[in-house]
C-alpha cells in the first residue's frame, strides 16, 4: 500500500528547463563573485560544475553532499572556506531569488498537492540533492507549493548521496521510515527518477518535460502527461 509519495522538483512540479536555467544561474553567480571581489570570477562556473560532478559521484556515507562539494571546491578556488561560505550564502540569499523569472508554476499543481495531504500521505520533495536548502525552498515557492508540511526535502546539507544512485533513494526511505515498496517516485527523468523502481518503489514518469537518455532498463509503472498524473492522484484512496 502506498504510504509515501516522492516528487522530483525541476521539470516535474516546476516548469523549468535546466538547460536554459543553469547558464543563467552560473552567469549570475559569476557576476556576483566579481562584485564580491573574487578574482578570475569568470572561471567560477567551471569550478562549481567540476566540484558538483565530484559530489554527484560520491558514495561515501560518512560525508554529506555539502561536505564533499566544499572539500573538492576548496582545492579548486584560491580562497578560504570562510570566504567561500560567506559568498555562497550571499549569492543564495540575494542572487538566486532573482532567477525566478526563468521558470513558471504548473497550473493545477497546488490543488493536486493539497489533495495528497488531505488524503494523509507522507510527501517528500526528492530533488537531486546538489543545492542548498534555501535554493530548493525558493524553487518550491516558485512552483506555488510552499506552505505544505513536507516530511523531507532532500538538500545537499542533509543527504549523503545524489541521483541516480540507488543509495539516494535508500537514504530517503531510511529517513522517513517507510519501506520502498510502500513508496511511489514521481519524476520526469527516466534515468534519475525511475531508477528508484530497482529497489521496489512504484514509479510514475511525467512526460511533459521528459528527460530520456535511453535508459531502457528503467521501465516506469505509470507514465503520462501532467493531466494523467492529476487523475492518478485523484484516484488514490485516503489513508487517514
Amino acid at each position: 500500500m502506498i504510504k509515501a509519495i516522492l516528487f522530483d522538483l525541476d521539470g516535474t512540479l516546476l516548469n523549468i528547463d535546466m538547460n536554459y536555467f543553469l547558464p543563467k544561474y552560473f552567469k549570475k553567480m559569476a557576476i556576483m563573485a566579481n562584485e564580491y571581489g573574487f578574482e578570475n570570477s569568470e572561471t567560477l562556473a567551471e569550478k562549481v560544475f567540476q566540484s558538483t560532478a565530484v559530489m554527484i559521484g560520491n558514495k561515501d556515507p560518512k560525508l554529506t553532499n555539502e561536505e564533499v562539494f566544499m572539500k573538492d571546491f576548496l582545492n579548486r578556488w584560491p580562497y578560504s572556506e570562510n570566504e567561500i561560505r560567506k559568498f555562497f550564502n550571499y549569492f543564495y540569499e540575494k542572487g538566486f531569488p532573482q532567477l525566478k523569472d526563468y521558470c513558471q508554476p504548473i497550473p493545477g499543481m497546488r490543488d493536486m498537492m493539497a489533495k495528497i495531504f488531505e488524503k494523509g500521505y507522507i510527501v517528500v520533495i526528492a530533488t537531486n540533492s546538489v543545492f542548498p536548502m534555501s535554493a530548493i525552498k525558493n524553487r518550491i515557492e516558485w512552483a506555488g507549493l510552499d506552505g505544505f508540511d513536507y516530511s523531507l526535502i532532500t538538500s545537499y546539507e542533509l543527504m549523503h548521496f545524489c541521483k541516480p544512485h540507488i543509495e539516494y533513494y535508500q537514504e530517503i526511505t531510511d529517513k522517513i521510515q517507510v519501506d520502498p515498496k510502500d513508496c511511489i517516485m514521481i519524476g520526469n527523468d527516466r534515468g534519475e527518477d525511475i531508477v528508484s523502481g530497482k529497489m521496489g518503489m512504484t514509479t510514475f514518469l511525467v512526460e511533459n518535460m521528459l528527460i530520456d537518455k535511453g535508459d531502457v532498463d528503467y521501465i516506469p509503472d505509470y507514465r503520462g502527461m501532467v493531466e494523467d498524473l492529476y487523475k492518478f492522484i485523484d484516484d488514490l484512496k485516503s489513508i487517514k
